[in-house]
């Protein structure tokens, strides 16, 4: 997904984000998009991993000179987050509490349940992944992860197992999502000129990756939590909701 001649195929075929709306004014706003997910803390909320966010910004901020806000809709940089498993979003969150009230406060409910359940035994080991380059995707930019080590791999992996092949979590209806691209969203696209210049764009993302080669700048996965969602800029939590130290 870094590779200069992914950067070329795949900006081939990037188009404008619908989780963002035009105004009169020819401004953007978030659009409805509501719905959960299970996420690391978002910067705001994660001292810990302060430089690693730092980090980012100026990556957002060297795309923003790049592509230019009339192509890239950057995002609030307090809401950059890590997210370990996707849970439910849109039309199909929507439809679910139409067709049942309580279909939150069971999925809260059912989460509580699989985080108490989930054991994981660090030995005192810290899971790590770190920025690998940016990555173009069909609708959005931002940069990729890898993890630091096996043990890091695995304790994502556990979460998502945990909760995807849970029986109470299979019955609510919810599609369930296991393929995981781990990566940092920085901005989504706008509208795409018909002159867009792919092989020059590709070449100058590509030169930009250049600086996430040494050091390696690296997030400390140490907390999950469940957050709701309106829009791709704000994740909020209630204090009793469930979240998993890991």
């Amino acid at each position: 997904m870094t590779l200069l001649q992914r950067y070329k195929s795949q900006l081939e075929y990037i188009q404008p984000s619908p989780k963002f709306k035009k105004l009169i004014n020819g401004q953007v706003e978030a659009a409805n998009f509501p719905g959960y997910s299970v996420i690391t803390p978002p910067w705001e909320k994660d001292s810990q991993n302060s430089n690693f966010y730092k980090r980012l910004q100026q990556c957002q901020e060297q795309l923003i000179e790049l592509l230019g806000t009339s192509l890239m809709i950057p995002l609030p940089s307090n809401s950059f987050h890590f997210t370990l498993a996707d849970l439910i979003w849109e039309s199909a969150f929507t439809n679910a509490i139409q067709i049942n009230p309580q279909f939150e406060e069971k999925l809260r409910s059912c989460i509580a349940e699989i985080f108490q359940g989930l054991s994981i035994t660090t030995n005192g080991h810290q899971f790590r992944w770190q920025i690998f380059g940016i990555i173009v995707m069909t609708r959005a930019v931002g940069v990729c992860l890898v993890p630091k080590d096996e043990s890091s791999y695995e304790q994502v992996l556990k979460l998502r197992r945990s909760i995807y092949q849970n029986r109470n979590f299979i019955a609510l209806g919810i599609e369930q999502q296991y393929h995981l691209t781990a990566h940092v969203t920085l901005g989504y696209f706008r509208e795409i000129p018909s002159n867009l210049d792919i092989s020059v764009l590709a070449d100058r993302i590509s030169d930009l990756n250049h600086q996430w080669l040494e050091p390696t700048s690296e997030i400390l996965v140490h907390r999950g939590e469940l957050r709701k969602f309106d829009n791709m800029i704000s994740y909020y939590r209630e204090s009793d909701w469930p979240v998993v130290d890991l």
